[in-house]
């Protein structure tokens, strides 16, 4: 890829229906910082619905600890999205 790669510029790809762009930028971060569980997560939901095996181990790998911390994560972000 020619272009700076980020999680902001592949969510945009993804608000925009692009969905084989993101999921090459999150294949391409996730190879460059392999334990980042969101990008894991949305290479494994993209690839699902791309129709690709996903490259990145499932949620059902990640531990308890894991999960709620990027739930939270997921959380606070929608919860940001909505006061504007």
């Amino acid at each position: 890829m020619d272009q700076i790669i980020t999680k902001t510029l592949a969510e945009i790809y993804l608000q925009q229906g692009h969905l084989r762009e993101a999921y090459e930028i999150f294949k391409a971060l996730s190879e460059k910082d392999p334990s980042d569980i969101e990008i894991k997560m949305k290479l494994n939901e993209l690839g699902g619905k791309l129709g690709l095996t996903p490259s990145a181990a499932p949620a059902s790998n990640l531990s308890a600890e894991e999960k709620i911390r990027l739930l939270r994560k997921w959380l606070f972000n929608l919860q940001k999205r909505r006061k504007g």
